[in-house]
């Protein structure tokens, strides 16, 4: 656990990352920056060892780009947007040296930027809010079925369906896949009692948001990311599992 302090509120970390019961190796990553105030997880795509080289390259690339754009004038924003684009360069230079077949990642990248806090996502790991008993998703999956949803095909009921539970891993946007990435940029207002959890999709699809509300408020949150963990693992575990809680304690 870190802690970070801001105005009205301390904002405390727990992390836990899972093998799952399927998968022969842990292709997830995450790190934590107490003096940026930085928080990353990150979803390897590519295969034998080739996505964990991909997960840890990114978020060590992220680090390095916000801690030296640390000085400047850019918004926090555009720092992290630029952190984006230096871990997608990072991710296929290494490839190249590689030379996986293929080889990406997802980046969901949280930045306390006062009493807010900005996050930048690239494919289909998730950051919730979870606030007065309610958790909602703040970002949008970079994913094929979500692009069906957002157009209109289906509706976000019929997304949840077996039929298209084959679609889910099919992603639209990652690091390392095309020679430029956009995030999309999101921000939450931060406030004492309010927590905010980053996930990849081994957690997200076998626990939905209202149950993650249910652990929020009813274990301790040094306890949550555990628990998290094992609901996944009970529903099958068929997949690694990242989660990272950030939690705001009043003062």
């Amino acid at each position: 656990m870190t802690v970070r302090s801001s105005n009205a509120f301390h904002v405390a970390v727990w992390a836990l990352s899972d093998i799952g019961y399927v998968r022969e190796n842990n292709e997830d990553a995450f790190g934590i920056d107490e003096s940026l105030g930085v928080y990353v997880v990150c979803d390897g795509m590519g295969g034998l060892d080739s996505g964990e080289v991909a997960s840890s390259h990114a978020v060590a690339a992220i680090f390095a780009s916000l801690r030296s754009t640390g000085q400047g004038q850019d918004t926090v924003p555009t720092r992290l947007a630029m952190a984006i684009s230096a871990a997608n360069r990072d991710v296929i230079e290494t490839a190249k040296i590689a030379r996986p077949k293929s080889m990406g990642t997802t980046a969901v990248v949280a930045c306390i930027d006062g009493n807010r806090l900005r996050i930048a996502n690239v494919g289909d790991s998730r950051a919730y809010l979870i606030d007065n008993g309610q958790c909602s998703q703040i970002t949008e999956d970079h994913s094929y079925i979500n692009e069906l949803v957002r157009n209109g095909t289906i509706t976000a009921e019929a997304a949840e369906s077996a039929d298209f539970a084959a679609m889910q891993s099919i992603i639209t946007r990652a690091i390392g896949i095309a020679s430029e990435v956009e995030p999309d940029i999101f921000t939450v207002d931060l406030h004492g009692g309010a927590a905010v959890l980053l996930a990849t999709d081994g957690l997200t699809r076998h626990v939905k948001a209202q149950e993650i509300a249910g652990v929020v408020g009813g274990v301790e949150p040094s306890l949550v990311c555990a628990r998290l963990i094992e609901l996944a693992k009970e529903r099958g575990g068929e997949d690694n599992i990242t989660c990272l809680l950030l939690f705001c304690d009043p003062d």
